[in-house]
């Protein structure tokens, strides 16, 4: 969608035209749904923030501001506020799934599926170590695939601090990874940084 088509679906939104509203909803739901669900790592409970997060923006787009970013970004604030005001609710972080709650199908090939499983583990423990500010770059930039001028934008500081804010992310999954004996190139490499 344009940026001028986003600002007239707004303009209508602000002036109580729900399906401006729910054009925006389509266009965005699925980007604040997969945010969500790689800070929580609960389907369900992503949904359910999911759906805080829209019906808050509903609530507040009569006060929503056009300063010039995205509307996503408006929308990715209201998701990280309702991730952190779910972990001080619970005062915890996400749980860890036991090995033996995690199916095993029979395949010809499952010493790789078994393994990438394991990767995926390890990877997910790695992320769950990194500061909140570090996990929310990680997930913007390689799970969300934005840019580094809209995570920037979005957190409210540089692009140069969002790069070395990555780095030092990246850099940490690297070694906690090694540290627990995986090859560090094959599970991150969908990352650059």
């Amino acid at each position: 969608m344009s940026r001028v088509e986003e600002q007239r679906l707004i303009a209508r939104a602000r002036r109580g035209d729900s399906e401006a509203f729910a054009a925006l909803y389509r266009e965005n739901v699925q980007a604040i749904h997969r945010y969500i669900y790689y800070r929580v790592n609960n389907a369900q409970l992503a949904e359910d923030l999911t759906g805080d997060v829209f019906m808050g923006a509903l609530k507040s787009i009569r006060e929503y501001t056009d300063t010039g970013k995205p509307f996503i970004a408006w929308l990715y604030r209201i998701a990280h506020a309702r991730v952190v005001d779910h972990y001080r609710r619970t005062q915890r972080r996400p749980a860890e799934s036991d090995i033996e709650d995690e199916p095993i199908a029979v395949s010809a090939d499952m010493d790789h599926e078994l393994l990438r499983q394991q990767a995926a583990q390890a990877l997910k423990r790695a992320l769950d170590g990194l500061t909140d500010e570090q996990q929310q770059v990680i997930v913007m930039r390689f799970v969300e695939g934005q840019s580094l001028e809209m995570v920037a934008q979005v957190m409210n500081k540089n692009a140069n601090a969002i790069k070395a804010m990555q780095h030092r992310a990246l850099r940490t999954l690297a070694g906690k990874l090694k540290r627990a004996g995986f090859d560090v190139e094959m599970i991150l490499s969908g990352f650059s940084s």
